[in-house]
């Protein structure tokens, strides 16, 4: 038993120191690793302390007002969250071009509303014309007072006499049918009174017949004829025409007062008129007999386009406007404004 109690004290002994030796190495590490740390937590540990040593300043409950009303204190305030800013553009929206802009389609809608006007009083005037038209020719007068013509624009008449190819004019170049020629103006002397002479525009002839001895069958002297066409008023020269140069024989546009001088007659013009037969249109042309027009109103009536054109662009010009105007800011133009109500 005694040699028993020995054995169990020296394994006692072993084991205390065994385990001695081991907390021994697990307390080492500790201590050096606090002994080496304040090289590394002195500056941490100091302002550590240097806050701590501060006074901290206690809540309080109780704030200081300031002195005065109030935003608040008024019932007819409004709050930025009631009334917020709105987003707008800085500096001048838009220029100069906006006033035309805006200028073109006001122009463009009265000149459309009045091609409208133009257009009921030219279609009138055409039913004024065609009426005319076909009713029976009447009998020229000796004496017509160019006054009254534009009453009887358009309207069919007859007259008979002699025609004064000597006097004869050629108003051209006049082109049909891709080919060139002229206009025939020959005098019509009635009654063998030279004060009762008209102005006849008999109609287009080739350019290969200008001279009278080419187109015999045309020019018989001394014939009395009757002549039917119609009353038509004085032509106007538009810009692009030259000038007539009667002294040699040169005339580009029918210039009827100064016609009449050269002639001696009145100014009257008569267009004279044919029966649209083709056949006798070619055997006219290859024998060089003036063809006179078919009896029609040729008046133009170009209103309804003109309306389409001036109503369209100010429908068009109206939507650029209304793009332009309503168009959004770019980002770098906007501007936050205060509300004028706050």
């Amino acid at each position: 038993m005694a040699a028993s109690g020995s054995i169990f004290q020296c394994l006692l002994r072993t084991s205390q120191q065994s385990l001695g030796k081991r907390a021994a190495q697990i307390i080492i590490p500790r201590q050096s690793t606090a002994t080496a740390a304040p090289r590394f937590t002195t500056a941490r540990l100091g302002s550590k302390a240097k806050a701590t040593s501060t006074p901290r300043r206690q809540f309080t409950t109780s704030s200081t007002r300031r002195q005065g009303p109030q935003p608040g204190d008024n019932p007819n305030f409004t709050s930025i969250v009631d009334n917020p800013p709105e987003l707008v553009r800085a500096g001048k929206r838009h220029g100069k071009g906006l006033i035309i802009l805006a200028i073109i389609p006001i122009t463009a809608f009265f000149l459309g509303t009045w091609q409208v006007y133009r257009l009921k009083w030219k279609t009138e005037l055409i039913a004024k014309c065609e009426d005319r038209i076909i009713r029976p020719p009447l009998p020229l007068p000796p004496r017509v007072d160019p006054e009254a013509i534009a009453d009887f624009d358009y309207r069919r008449v007859y007259a008979e006499g002699v025609y004064r190819h000597d006097q004869e004019m050629l108003i051209g170049p006049r082109m049909r049918d891709g080919e060139q020629g002229y206009m025939v103006v020959t005098p019509l002397e009635r009654d063998d009174d030279p004060s009762s002479k008209v102005l006849v525009n008999r109609g287009w002839v080739s350019k290969k017949f200008a001279d009278q001895k080419s187109r015999p069958d045309s020019v018989k002297q001394g014939e009395k004829v009757r002549v039917e066409g119609m009353l038509r008023e004085p032509w106007k020269k538009n810009m692009f025409t030259p000038e007539n140069r009667p002294d040699i024989g040169e005339f580009y546009f029918p210039d009827v007062k100064q016609m009449a001088e050269l002639t001696g007659s009145q100014p009257v013009w008569i267009e004279q008129t044919i029966v649209p037969d083709i056949i006798t249109v070619y055997d006219y042309e290859a024998r060089g007999i003036p063809i006179g027009r078919v009896a029609e109103v040729n008046l133009r009536n170009t209103h309804a386009q003109y309306i389409f054109t001036w109503y369209g662009l100010a429908a068009a010009t109206s939507i650029m406007f209304w793009l332009v105007v309503k168009k959004p800011a770019n980002q770098i133009t906007k501007r936050v404004k205060m509300n004028k109500s706050w």
